[in-house]
């Protein structure tokens, strides 16, 4: 950004306090992300607000059970976290599939989830998982459901005097989750990404990255996978009809037509994955 102004608020209501007073600015946190999209033209700001100073990093379990990841947390943190043990699994393994270690200790989830890049790794777990965005603004704070944050390609339900300063994860499930993603090289962009929780019980939840605007789900999908592990041919036919729900693009990286045949093959390897594990605790 040539010629624009950076800000370096030391608490966060001074950082709202300049998005409310300049809206079109943009807050950065890591700027792993955001730097690359601006020097890729993807975005531009008359000024950036830097989020280096504010304290909003770590894990804090709430009183119901649930988690809440504040959005400064490094990548790498998040990816060495105990808390993300069972179903949130899925999560941790998005964290550390990003980029490499540089990346992964300069990136936060919160500057990540705020650009949604159709090809980041965290939308598809925090789908899965049914996280919740939390945002705050100048005498507010709410939350969107993650599967309703991503709302079309590198736009979110973020209005622009909001900050995302958390990340609020359910309670814990005993169970399992991965998140697993097809790229050309260890730590790029996904082609195509599944993230998957299975509870004991058997409630499955499932979501496609990198095939679309944001996360690929379906209620009905997971009611079917649901109840026990399925064989793989439901699996597939459960990703088949995710196939259709995509809406991927032709890019650098693949095709379309080709996203949507690698989704169901995907997500068979994922619940196989799922399954032997389980067999090999028992």
């Amino acid at each position: 950004m040539r010629g624009g102004v950076i800000h370096h608020p030391q608490r966060i209501e001074e950082a709202l306090a300049l998005l409310a007073a300049e809206p079109e600015a943009m807050p950065i946190a890591g700027g792993a992300s955001l730097v690359a999209m601006m020097n890729a033209g993807l975005v531009s700001a008359p000024a950036l607000i830097s989020l280096k100073a504010i304290p909003e990093a770590g894990f804090q379990v709430l009183a119901d059970g649930g988690l809440r990841i504040g959005a400064m947390t490094r990548h790498y943190q998040s990816a060495e976290s105990e808390h993300l043990g069972g179903t949130r699994a899925c999560l941790r393994d998005a964290a550390g599939s990003i980029g490499n270690m540089p990346v992964r200790n300069m990136g936060t989830i919160g500057g990540s989830v705020s650009l949604s890049d159709p090809g980041a790794d965290y939308p598809a777990a925090l789908a899965a998982l049914r996280a919740e965005i939390e945002l705050r603004r100048v005498g507010r704070t709410r939350t969107v459901p993650a599967r309703a944050f991503f709302t079309d390609w590198y736009a979110t339900a973020r209005e622009p005097d909001e900050l995302v300063t958390g990340i609020l994860l359910p309670a814990p499930h005993a169970g399992a989750g991965l998140y697993r993603k097809l790229a050309r090289v260890s730590g790029d962009f996904a082609i195509v990404s599944v993230a998957v929780c299975i509870s004991e019980a058997g409630a499955v939840s499932v979501a496609i990255g990198g095939a679309g605007p944001g996360p690929v789900f379906s209620e009905d999908v997971d009611a079917a996978l649901s109840g026990g592990f399925a064989h793989d041919g439901a699996v597939a036919a459960a990703g088949e009809r995710l196939a259709e729900l995509a809406d991927p693009v032709d890019d650098m990286r693949a095709t379309a037509e080709y996203r949507r045949m690698v989704i169901p093959r995907l997500l068979v390897q994922a619940m196989r994955e799922l399954r032997s594990g389980r067999e090999a605790l028992q």
